[in-house]
């Protein structure tokens, strides 16, 4: 059984599980990690790693289920959520499901909104873990109790106001709706009191300070959706903080903060270039990793809601033929980094090698390309100056002789101005069908529910375009109506036209890094200074 490589460190400084044979036998490690207070940029590095090397992550309902796609392909997901009135597993079952995954000699994630130890229920799975004898291993997260506030503006402490702080469930036991036993001692401390999860019950904690001794004009918050770009944040005191939240509509998941640090609002006066943008991302996973990425280093807020998957042709007829005369070409042309990778294997898989193609020229569609050929051994000896399909081909068409025999492995939806401007100059070429991008068909319902509240929504590809339109939806125009529609490039733009749609922004730069600036520029017409 394929095992992560930290199950091996941690079992060979810790030990093995004796079975009841008296056998030494390798068992698998459970990592409690917590995944912060929703914004996704606010997980742990360590944390990260751990999704990205797991087999397999138990998860509640997260805040960002970006996480998810951190993991590898193969990793199973579990989900065993709870909310309010409605969890999908009880704790008992969900320690027993940690054991058991820890015993087929797995690597686990046990992936916790927050910090697993901030009323996560980490230190009950953790003592089944023990009893069970499994290693486990705690990644500490940020909590929302002190990420929220700050993105609210509220310190938690502040010299000469709080000198301490002091976080409680705003849950309760009762069905009756009572305060904890301990509530008293709690609302009798100075400092900045936070209440996670505790929206339902704000009058019950309202009027149970005000009984013990809090004045009226305590300053009082309540945080919506702290750290996310909805976040919603209502400022007032014990006396009108009720009616200030039922006036604002504020709703769940929301942090009530009670004491001075309350009233003070430190919130950034810097705004990133896309702060509060909502993007909605289309395509192959290899592109949508690196957009999402670049959307969120610019402070935007990028989801899928269509992810594209490459299936492989590269064993067929075809293309087994293209290996078996790889000594007749003299130029191969890539227009994607799926190109790339995609003929490599292929190669190896032929049984040839590099030496295959030790005599061949490349030409690469953009720097992306350019870069993932490099990544196997080769400098490209043409990438256009605009990173397009027609550049590329007519840049290679002074550069080639009749004598020269191109091979084009692509995609079975690549742009066809390619064909046109190497037949109108007589150009011999073999445009072969390497891979094709398609939709599983999955998401329909989650893609529904995301496209209501985004501003923009990109295609990377007209395959793309194709494929969103395909996907169920009845009236992909009448679905995007009142967002904005950003394409990489010309060709992509016409594929949207075809549809009824216009493209609100076309980007002439066919990388991550282009999209995004354009989405940036598109997004601050009119603000100064950014």
């Amino acid at each position: 059984m394929k095992q992560a490589l930290e199950v091996y460190i941690m079992q060979e400084k810790h030990g093995c599980k004796t079975g009841k044979e008296g056998v030494m036998k390798k068992t698998g490690v459970v990592c409690l990690v917590g995944a912060g207070p929703g914004d996704s940029g606010l997980m742990t590095e360590k944390g990260l790693w751990r999704l990205r090397t797991c087999d397999a992550v138990v998860y509640d309902s997260l805040a960002s289920e970006r996480f998810l796609d951190e993991v590898r392909p193969e990793c199973r997901k579990i989900y065993v959520g709870k909310r309010a009135g409605a969890h999908s597993m009880k704790q008992e079952e969900i320690n027993r499901l940690l054991v058991e995954l820890a015993e087929e000699g797995l690597l686990v994630v046990r992936l916790k909104g927050g910090d697993p130890f901030v009323f996560g229920r980490g230190g009950e799975e953790i003592m089944a873990l023990s009893q069970a004898g499994i290693l486990y291993e705690v990644v500490s997260g940020v909590t929302s109790a002190i990420a929220a506030l700050a993105s609210a503006g509220i310190p938690v402490t502040h010299r000469g106001l709080s000198r301490s702080f002091h976080v409680m469930t705003g849950h309760t036991r009762s069905e009756k709706g009572t305060l904890p036993d301990d509530f008293e001692a709690f609302a009798g401390l100075n400092g900045t009191l936070v209440f996670l999860m505790g929206l339902g019950n704000l009058s019950l904690i309202v009027d149970g300070l005000l009984k013990q001794g809090k004045p009226e004009e305590t300053p009082a918050a309540v945080i919506q959706n702290g750290t996310l770009p909805e976040q919603k944040t209502v400022r007032g005191n014990l006396k009108n903080i009720r009616e200030k939240v039922n006036v604002a509509g504020i709703a769940s998941p929301a942090i009530i903060v009670v004491g001075e640090t309350a009233a003070l609002d430190f919130s950034s006066t810097y705004r990133q270039p896309l702060e509060g943008c909502r993007i909605g991302v289309t395509g192959t996973e290899s592109f949508g990793v690196r957009l999402l990425k670049t959307l969120e280093s610019f402070g935007g807020t990028g989801d899928y809601i269509l992810k594209l998957s490459m299936k492989s042709r590269r064993g067929e007829e075809m293309m087994k033929k293209v290996y078996e005369q790889l000594s007749s070409y003299t130029w191969i042309v890539f227009t994607s980094a799926n190109g790339v990778k995609e003929f490599f294997e292929g190669l190896l898989e032929h049984g040839c090698d590099f030496r295959s193609v030790g005599h061949v020229k490349f030409a690469a569609v953009g720097k992306g390309t350019a870069q993932e050929l490099q990544n196997h051994g080769f400098f490209a000896d043409y990438v256009p100056d605009r990173y397009q399909v027609q550049d590329l081909a007519r840049g290679l068409k002074n550069l080639v002789s009749p004598k020269d025999r191109i091979l084009i492995p692509r995609s079975s939806g690549g742009s066809k101005e390619l064909n046109q401007v190497f037949d109108e100059a007589g150009i011999y070429y073999e445009d072969v069908v390497l891979y094709d991008v398609e939709w599983d068909g999955s998401g329909a319902k989650k893609r529904r529910e995301a496209l209501k509240d985004l501003d923009y929504v990109t295609f990377a590809s007209a395959s793309g375009v194709e494929a969103f339109f395909e996907a169920g939806e009845e009236a992909g125009r009448e679905v995007l109506e009142g967002k904005k529609v950003a394409c990489i490039g010309d060709m992509t733009a016409k594929a949207l036209m075809q549809y009824g749609k216009k493209a609100d922004v076309v980007a002439d730069v066919y990388t991550a890094l282009g999209l995004s600036e354009a989405i940036c520029r598109d997004w601050n017409k009119g603000r100064e200074n950014l």
